[in-house]
């Protein structure tokens, strides 16, 4: 299983690129495969536009992947933001992992004025645009000509917390499927899994796995959010069980960036 872990942004004393650089590079120096970068706008917390940040991460490191967990296609015109994408791509040299999804708070609508109500057709629509400019045929008669290297787009992986619909389209359609820590349960982890493996479905990957060997381990029921905050011996249990469900890449919540405590999470995958 890879390991990657969330940009560690969140903080109301502020952020620098000095900081962003550092921490990406920390991620690769410690032996993680991805660094991935949340998508809010309208929640009270400033993060990184998450096209902008791949690219400042990749630009920082030579080897990891960087992806956007998850992208909220709907806030955004498709054509335009098929533009934006190959750019990223581009700048990233093609490691970056396109985690997109019809977004599920709704004060970023409000924020734009637009209906959340609409979001999954408009989520749907989009991804559709946006492919077809990848693919350099036209929309409205008019071709956004994507470079050669570029051509086709980056891998997009579908996120999805349980959905009927998405996961079978995530597995069919497209280049994998994000499932989230600390949205689903584990018995919805080993349901959807299940549901992307049997309709063809190659990368599955968890995010936003809370993280602390620190705390006191108390009971994971099987019908509650999946999470590490629990003593190494049950930690390393639970990721077994995770591996055991054939998940591909899990992606950690991990604020404290110290050595011993990156290296405490790697350790529990050997």
């Amino acid at each position: 299983m890879r390991l990657g872990l969330s940009f560690a942004g969140a903080d109301p004393a502020g952020l620098s690129r000095k900081r962003m650089i550092s921490d990406a590079q920390l991620v690769e120096s410690a032996g993680f495969s991805s660094q991935w970068f949340f998508d809010a706008i309208g929640r009270g917390v400033m993060l990184p536009d998450p096209l902008i940040a791949v690219c400042e991460a990749a630009g920082a490191t030579q080897h990891i992947e960087v992806g956007t967990c998850i992208m909220q296609v709907p806030l955004r015109r498709p054509a335009e933001l098929a533009h934006r994408v190959m750019t990223a791509q581009l700048m990233t040299e093609s490691r970056m992992l396109f985690g997109v999804g019809a977004g599920s708070t709704k004060v970023d609508f409000d924020l734009l004025d637009l209906d959340f109500d609409s979001r999954m057709a408009a989520f749907e629509e989009g991804l559709r645009i946006m492919r077809t400019l990848w693919r350099g045929e036209a929309i409205n008669g008019v071709s956004i000509a994507p470079w050669a290297s570029t051509l086709g787009g980056p891998p997009v992986l579908i996120g999805s917390w349980s959905g009927k619909v998405w996961i079978p389209k995530a597995a069919r359609e497209f280049d994998g499927w994000i499932a989230s820590g600390a949205k689903s349960t584990f018995n919805a982890l080993s349901q959807g899994i299940e549901v992307f493996r049997s309709a063809g479905g190659k990368r599955a990957i968890v995010t936003n796995i809370q993280y602390d060997l620190d705390a006191p381990t108390t009971e994971m029921p099987d019908d509650g959010p999946f999470h590490l905050r629990c003593q190494p011996d049950e930690a390393k249990r639970r990721i077994e069980r995770l591996i055991g469900l054939g998940y591909d890449d899990a992606v950690f919540v991990v604020p404290d960036r110290s050595a011993a405590r990156l290296d405490g999470l790697r350790k529990l995958v050997g």
